[in-house]
């Protein structure tokens, strides 16, 4: 496992390293140097020693090898252009956290980055080193809900926020929800009761459904949370669910069964890389053309690696599409900051990385302190505030961002007008009336200390 450390300021992994060590070691410090509310508050977690010095370090673990690695990659990119846009105080930062200055209440942020590998193990382990070796106040980054929600128990357990990314599970702020874990982005209820509607409406009632799911926590919650609502608005039934390990490169068994079910419609809920080679294997087997294919949790990059007459006509929900930004100003700037710096349009894990780290800073500037239960109760105020897909808040109750879903349906090779112009945009559905009652999955959030 590979760990990078930088930030915003060029300070070296030796200064940084050299920093922890001398505050693991008590380094005496004035009261003043801590920060507001050090003097009333008892540690909790990696305060007060992660804020003693003129800095504050985020752990970002995400893929960046296996299945989910690209996925990783492009949050990555979101969250270094977020850092980078906080320590310098950029506008678009200032237009999500309002009391932003440079840096977050005037600390330089500073991070590390580690290979999840898509193994919640390996992710514990980093973000482990992370809390101990540079007391860090943030730990950040998933593309896989099972590792979202083994970080999920370990910052609870020590007491640093954690910022899941991708994790589409409805278990991440449902049964496995904490205290100290909020999440930004759309999930398996509000993808299934967003899409639904429009499946119906396109397709018909009584239809019959093959499923490709992938066998953990994701797969499993998208998969029931489609059939629940098809069911209740469409009347329809599942004619196979073909259950595959993470990590499957070779499909043709499931989707032979497929092939042999009848279905009308089928639905992907595979992710990452596994999405692209079931997808092209089902274009290869001939069943693309005898059944629909809906994807009702959208990987970043499917559309690209495989290709836009596969993807055209299909039905897709999302959490972000770069073409928002023609209804929405702080996309518009983020498209542009990201494009500036990268070369290219963003994809949805990449601004679900921007917005986690630009909420948190308005968090903790709202709290007036780096102190971890200030901080959640910051968070958990229901404030409003502006983003990338408008205004947005965190429900109080299971720590979950309530945020519209996209959908959206691939276009004509011969429609698009770039190389990246994969979809129309065909509503943007307000998730608030789709989200279920805080307690419907089993969230309990524990104790803020």
């Amino acid at each position: 496992m590979v760990t990078e450390i930088g930030g915003g300021g060029g300070v070296s992994r030796r200064a940084i390293m050299k920093r922890a060590v001398g505050v693991a070691g008590g380094l005496a410090l004035p009261l003043g140097a801590l920060g507001p509310a050090i003097a009333d508050d008892a540690p909790v977690g990696t305060y007060p020693a992660g804020v003693s010095g003129s800095s504050v370090f985020i752990g970002i673990c995400t893929p960046r090898t296996g299945t989910y690695a690209a996925q990783g990659e492009d949050e990555i990119k979101g969250y270094q252009l977020a850092i980078e846009h906080l320590n310098a105080g950029d506008d678009l930062i200032k237009k999500i956290s309002p009391k932003t200055t440079k840096g977050v209440l005037g600390k330089e942020v500073q991070f590390g980055i580690a290979d999840s590998q898509a193994k919640p193990n390996t992710a514990v382990e980093a973000q482990s080193n992370f809390i101990t070796q540079n007391k860090a106040m943030l730990i950040t980054g998933s593309v896989s809900s099972a590792v979202a929600v083994a970080i999920n128990k370990l910052a609870d357990r020590e007491k640093v926020i954690y910022l899941p990314c991708i994790s589409g599970s409805n278990d991440t702020t449902g049964k496995d929800c904490v205290r100290y874990s909020f999440r930004e982005c759309f999930y398996a209820q509000t993808a299934a009761q967003a899409i639904a509607p429009i499946m119906v409406k396109t397709f018909g009632k009584g239809k019959k459904i093959a499923f490709l799911t992938p066998d953990y926590t994701y797969g499993h919650t998208v998969r029931q949370s489609m059939e629940d609502a098809l069911k209740t608005q469409g009347e329809w039934t599942v004619a196979t669910n073909q259950v595959s390990p993470l990590g499957t490169t070779d499909f043709s068994t499931y989707l032979l069964n497929v092939a042999n079910s009848g279905a009308d419609v089928v639905i992907n809920i595979n992710f990452g890389r596994d999405a692209v080679q079931s997808v092209k294997q089902a274009q290869q087997f001939g069943i693309l053309a005898k059944m629909k294919l809906v994807v009702p949790y959208y990987t970043p990059f499917l559309a690209d690696q495989v290709g836009s007459d596969v993807m055209q006509g299909v039905l897709a929900a999302t959490d972000y599409w770069w073409t928002l930004e023609d209804k929405y100003p702080l996309a518009k700037m983020f498209n542009a900051a990201f494009k500036a710096k990268y070369g290219s349009n963003p994809e949805w894990g990449a601004n679900a990385a921007y917005m986690q780290i630009a909420m948190w800073a308005d968090a903790v500037e709202r709290a007036g302190t780096f102190y971890p239960p200030d901080v959640i109760k910051s968070y958990e105020k229901g404030v409003t505030v502006d983003s990338t897909v408008g205004p947005v808040h965190f429900r109080p109750e299971d720590h979950q961002l309530v945020r519209p879903v996209i959908i959206v349906q691939g276009k004509k090779t011969a429609d698009m007008k770039g190389k990246d112009d994969f979809f129309d945009v065909l509503e943007i559905v307000d998730s608030a009336p789709l989200m279920q009652k805080p307690d419907a999955f089993g969230c309990k959030l524990g104790g803020y200390t």
